[in-house]
């Protein structure tokens, strides 16, 4: 199925909830809707499922207008946050229910695969009232993916599950997506799951489509300010500048030298500098950025040491366990050719040519 939204708005008496954007998805791939709570994703998915109109606009499947068609009328499958089941068929009917529809063969074995690859294939002859709400948030995913509609709007659905079984689906539901035929939309805060995800990327930003593309790309190449403050974990560390001869200097520390395009200008600059980026090991052509240690926290197999310094507060994230003392003197470094830099208006100037790793 191929997807486009023209020129999309949607008004809710002042408000507007979605600023006009156009959007062709890709036929057969995964489209992540990256940003915070109140970005639109949820907005602009209902306008896709055809559950809401837009004020203005129009919407395309293949080419055709299908602009307020009934969500009925409609091959789409959608996953909500909160989850929906038929509270009296067993689990194995709620997965097998798009299948007896269409009167597809050998639904059982399908079942079991799903409720299998979901880690629920225990529960599939007890009433979803009986399971948890992550167990029964997974019985309507799998229902979900058993239709295997063209188009497939996915709200957040890994939310309610706990950390290690969100990490275990969504390399499953990675998987799944790249052997199915549908055009997959899957909205989500976290710029972590949009990577592991793959596919396209739209950023979202209160309302307003900021950028869309390749995931790897629109990460490694953030359009502007608002983007890379959308699709970072943690935060970018972001730093004020200002154009000098060989590059830019930090505000209160050290020169890098970059090379500037002319279009940078000479206006004040802010330097991006990717958590993952900053070292306590320096290596030939580092700069370096002392400070005081201010926070340690170990999250996983990583450690995020939040360091008080004279260019402003910033955040390393370091592979393994490590453990720093609170006040103590520390020096972080980082290498120029890590460095993002945007120019006064918040647009990106200059991106690394590979940036570091996530």
């Amino acid at each position: 199925m191929q997807l486009e939204l023209e020129g999309i708005g949607k008004k809710v008496g002042a408000e507007t909830w979605l600023h006009p954007m156009n959007l062709a998805l890709r036929s057969g791939a995964v489209t992540v809707l990256l940003g915070a709570t109140q970005a639109g994703k949820t907005s602009l998915m209902r306008i896709m499922a055809g559950l809401d109109t837009p004020s203005q606009g129009r919407v395309l499947v293949d080419g055709k207008d299908v602009t307020g068609m009934p969500v009925r009328e409609r091959d789409v499958s959608m996953v909500y946050q909160q989850f929906i089941n038929y509270p009296s068929m067993t689990v194995a009917r709620n997965i097998a229910s798009p299948l007896l529809l269409r009167k597809a063969p050998d639904v059982d074995q399908r079942v079991r695969e799903l409720a299998a690859k979901l880690h629920i294939e225990m529960f599939l002859e007890r009433l979803p009232a009986e399971l948890s709400g992550g167990q029964q948030q997974r019985v309507a995913l799998a229902r979900a993916l058993a239709k295997q509609a063209p188009l497939m709007l996915l709200d957040e659905p890994l939310v309610n599950l706990d950390y290690k079984l969100r990490e275990e689906l969504r390399e499953e539901l990675t998987s799944l997506f790249a052997s199915g035929d549908s055009t997959v939309v899957y909205a989500t805060t976290e710029p972590g799951e949009a990577l592991l995800l793959g596919g396209y990327t739209a950023v979202l930003d209160e309302g307003e489509l900021l950028q869309y593309g390749p995931t790897a790309e629109v990460f490694h190449r953030p359009r502007s300010l608002r983007v890379a403050r959308a699709f970072s974990d943690p935060p970018m560390n972001l730093l004020q500048a200002d154009a000098c001869e060989g590059g830019v200097r930090l505000r209160g520390g050290p020169e890098l030298t970059l090379a500037l395009p002319a279009s940078a200008g000479a206006a004040q600059m802010t330097v991006g500098l990717r958590a993952s980026a900053l070292r306590v090991h320096g290596r030939p052509g580092d700069v370096s950025l002392p400070g005081t240690v201010e926070l340690a926290e170990i999250s996983g197999s990583d450690t995020y040491v939040h360091v008080h310094t004279l260019v402003g507060e910033l955040v390393a994230q370091l592979t393994g366990v490590h453990y720093f003392e609170l006040g103590a003197p520390i020096t972080l470094y980082v290498s120029p050719a890590q460095a993002y830099v945007f120019d006064g208006s918040g647009q990106l100037a200059l991106a690394p040519e590979r940036a570091g790793g996530h």
